[in-house]
């Protein structure tokens, strides 16, 4: 996952030279695929503002219906950012994509204790007034 993303960066980083336009949709088709790679991998991992962002970077290069920013003055912010998220999504150790997995360690059968439901017990602190025993009551 690692190279394909550097891979992403780099190619955006090329784009803001003067290119042909085949170079443009090449570009516009591979961001696209590494940023549904990526959204997924958040969504999987409830990360759901790294995903947003992703779906937004998806919107701009969408190769299907492709929005077109007819000045390169707006395209060079836009690649350099975009580069700019996928270096840092790579080289990330905090955002890594593998979900962490839950470490229980295993008690050997000999040491398992064999727990049984719990009584309720209801205690009541406040004392109230004497009952008699037995039926007889006190006069005092």
């Amino acid at each position: 996952m690692k190279p394909f993303l550097t891979f992403c960066a780099i190619c955006c980083f090329v784009g803001v030279f003067r290119l042909p336009i085949e170079y443009y949709t090449f570009l516009r088709v591979l961001v696209s695929v590494g940023a549904l790679i990526i959204i997924y991998s958040f969504l999987n991992n409830k990360q759901y503002n790294w995903g947003a962002i992703f779906i937004v970077i998806l919107i701009i290069f969408n190769p299907v219906f492709p929005i077109y920013l007819y000045r390169k003055s707006i395209w060079i912010p836009i690649d350099t950012i975009t580069g700019i998220l996928f270096l840092l999504i790579a080289f990330a150790e905090k955002l890594d994509f593998k979900k962490e997995e839950e470490t229980t360690e295993e008690i050997p059968e000999h040491n398992r204790q064999v727990r049984s439901p719990s009584r309720d017990i209801i205690i009541n602190p406040k004392k109230t007034k004497e009952e008699p025993t037995n039926g007889k009551q006190s006069n005092n």
